[in-house]
């Protein structure tokens, strides 16, 4: 039972890490890398405010955010101010970005041990709420404070998927949307295509940003490694989302991203405690996403075929 509340808190921290790949990926067509980067800076700015600077932890978790809209700012600006390949420029950000966090941490890994997290809240929020460190469910012995934190977790993606849901139907979602179908027409009707741009990029980091930001006080540290590859983690929630619910709008599109996010991890879960190497985890996982993105076309293909078959 804890291995699957642990799998089920990771897979609602990544699913903000989905929401911002979703933005990046199917509204803009655009594998963001610049994510592996906003990931890690969003821990690093979150663990150097409440480690060395004993900030809130609510301050620490919004310049996470902040942190990493600053990179997808960056990162977009490059793409339509210097009109560089969007894959080059996240690789150019994310590339400066390792640096970036080495600075800002002053070593590779920075422990949170004796710092005040949102953990910590939710540690005292549970002893309060079932009145003991542990408790029985369905027969099993649960942590108070594994099962406060998963909670936690779940009522901020679903607040942040509302808002997210709410953006998307105003005039300026509306428009930043339209900006990636059809930058012609919005050009054409005054909007402007390139500050839309970036400032999608900018909210899609700033969620991946604050998935790192969460994800670190989670597991008590922040490490310089810890964004390596998830972008191909998050390109994976956003396939098995929209395989599940077809994404035939927006709100759909983005349950799927959370779904598809708790649902992989659960699946890397059952995978490891049937002895997956981890080792091989990202090698899995980016075989997994290769199946994912050519199996739709494949499985047409083959349909057509069958159906000009002779009977």
């Amino acid at each position: 039972m804890t291995l699957l509340i642990g799998a089920l808190t990771l897979g609602a921290i990544l699913a903000l890490l989905a929401l911002g790949v979703y933005i990046s990926f199917r509204i803009f067509a655009i594998a963001d890398i610049t994510v592996d980067g906003s990931l890690t800076f969003g821990a690093a700015v979150t663990g150097i405010l409440l480690v060395k600077y004993g900030v809130n932890p609510l301050l620490a978790t919004g310049a996470g955010f902040v942190a990493g809209m600053l990179a997808g700012a960056v990162s977009g600006v490059l793409q339509t101010r210097f009109r560089i390949n969007p894959l080059l420029a996240g690789i150019l950000v994310m590339t400066a970005l390792y640096s970036v966090n080495l600075h800002v941490m002053g070593r590779s890994n920075i422990p949170f041990l004796g710092a005040t997290t949102l953990s910590t809240y939710c540690e005292h929020i549970g002893l309060r709420l079932f009145g003991a460190a542990s408790i029985d469910l369905a027969g099993w012995d649960v942590s108070s404070t594994d099962l406060t934190v998963l909670l936690a977790m779940s009522l901020l993606v679903g607040f942040t998927a509302l808002m997210l849901w709410a953006f998307f139907r105003t005039d300026i979602g509306t428009a930043m949307r339209a900006s990636g179908d059809n930058p012609q027409m919005v050009i054409a009707l005054g909007g402007d295509v390139q500050r839309y741009r970036v400032f999608g990029l900018a909210l899609s980091n700033g969620l991946v940003g604050l998935a790192g930001s969460l994800w670190a006080q989670y597991q008590n540290f922040a490490d310089a490694q810890m964004g390596i590859g998830m972008v191909v983690w998050g390109l994976a929630s956003v396939i098995i989302g929209e395989a599940l619910t077809a994404a035939p709008s927006i709100g759909f599109a983005i349950v799927g991203a959370i779904i598809g996010s708790v649902l992989f991890r659960q699946l890397v879960a059952i995978a490891l405690s049937f002895g997956l190497n981890p080792n091989d985890l990202k090698l899995v996982t980016a075989a997994f996403v290769f199946v994912a993105l050519v199996l739709p076309d494949f499985l047409a293909k083959y349909g057509a075929r069958a159906k000009r078959r002779p009977a």
